[in-house]
């Protein structure tokens, strides 16, 4: 199941959608809380598997089919650049796609202060600081 606070983030299109449904179907995983994804009991790898789950029923289709093999590509590690990039996406609501989709969906939407770091700008203290003087 689906749990936690609500993310809601632009997503380009069937191939970033796939990394961002395997980041969370492998979720078990990386907290190292079984061996394989499907073995968490409370998660929605496993109830997708069970049809018999009484939460089965519950769960939502995806927009597209489940490709061939996903439970062997969830239990895939994942590369730390992908883990890094969703988290960055889930944790600011950044668009999550290629570049120059990016661009254009942070333009079309107000999104900018999505790709912007967080915190003040370096340096900011010697421009206050000489403002000062």
């Amino acid at each position: 199941m689906y749990q936690g606070r609500f993310k809601s983030f632009p997503i380009e299109g069937d191939e970033h959608l796939l990394t961002v449904l395997r980041y969370v179907e492998r979720n078990p995983l990386g907290a190292k809380l079984v061996h394989r994804a499907e073995q968490w009991r409370w998660g929605s790898c496993h109830v997708r598997e069970n049809r018999s789950h009484p939460l089965h029923a519950l769960l939502g289709a995806w927009p597209r089919p489940r490709p061939p093999r996903w439970l062997a590509t969830v239990n895939q590690p994942q590369p730390e650049a992908e883990g890094k990039r969703i988290k960055e996406a889930i944790a600011r609501n950044r668009p999550l796609g290629g570049e120059a989709w990016t661009q254009r969906i942070v333009r079309s939407l107000g999104l900018a202060h999505t790709l912007r770091p967080r915190g003040r700008p370096a340096g900011w203290r010697k421009t206050v600081k000489s403002d000062v003087d």
